[in-house]
């Protein structure tokens, strides 16, 4: 305990990959550094999310697990989307697929944005995303125009959580567009909860909300199990409209 109280725990590659802290016991500065180490294989990846806990770190860094507080949710049903996004909706000269090209929209996700060197997502974070995506875990959302990749997100599902991870753009509101899409499939599913991680004033404007760690965890109890739901290759029905 003195170890928690003190800094991140360490993890080893071989530990138990059930295993974590608990994650009252994250640092409030940085907020949410929970635990450093371990691997980023299918099972601990997994145990991670259903603990409300995610990998973050750089090429430079050990592997760094964390669980901020306040956590970033979207609730599907809560929605919002701006008066120029509906414009843009209408105007359908784009198409949505998912899990059609979930390596292109990784790498997507990777490049370097304005005003940045690179981003989180390492080669090595590819590698382990891709195995989980194999398994059914990990799906992507791509907006296409003209035949071409203009636009997405990809994330982790669980139960009836979807675990956001990252989105890009290559044209005005083309990851806004994924996420409205991504929730009208959603739904569909009756999916209760989108994870957003961290908040941010571009979220909020999406209708993301802050909710105490202990509030998101007691939903990832109530809404994780059983794991396997919609499980596999995701596929978009387009089957409901989004309210404003």
């Amino acid at each position: 305990m003195n170890q928690l109280l003190q800094g991140p725990y360490w993890l080893e590659a071989d530990s138990d990959p059930a295993h974590f802290p608990d994650p009252s016991y994250a640092l409030e500065e940085p907020n949410g550094l929970l635990a450093v180490g371990g691997d980023l294989s299918p099972a601990r990846l997994l145990n991670a999310y259903r603990q409300g806990i995610f990998p973050w770190y750089s090429d430079d860094q050990p592997i760094l697990w964390w669980s901020p507080a306040p956590r970033a949710v979207l609730f599907p049903e809560q929605l919002k989307i701006s008066r120029s996004l509906q414009k843009r909706l209408r105007k359908k000269d784009f198409s949505i697929s998912m899990d059609q090209a979930f390596a292109d929209v990784m790498q997507a996700c990777s490049e370097a944005r304005h005003g940045q060197d690179g981003t989180w997502i390492t080669e090595e974070m590819k590698q382990a995303y891709l195995q989980l995506h194999r398994i059914g875990f990990a799906h992507s959302v791509e907006v296409w125009q003209q035949g071409q990749l203009v636009g997405g997100l990809y994330g982790v599902s669980m139960g009836k959580v979807f675990f956001g991870e990252s989105m890009f753009s290559r044209i005005n509101d083309a990851s806004k567009l994924a996420l409205v899409h991504l929730v009208r499939q959603l739904l569909v599913w009756n999916f209760a909860l989108i994870d957003c991680q961290v908040g941010s004033a571009h979220l909020s404007s999406l209708g993301a909300v802050a909710i105490p760690r202990e509030a998101f965890l007691d939903l990832l109890d109530t809404h994780c199990e059983p794991l396997e739901c919609h499980q596999g290759h995701w596929q978009y029905s387009g089957e409901q409209e989004s309210g404003g």
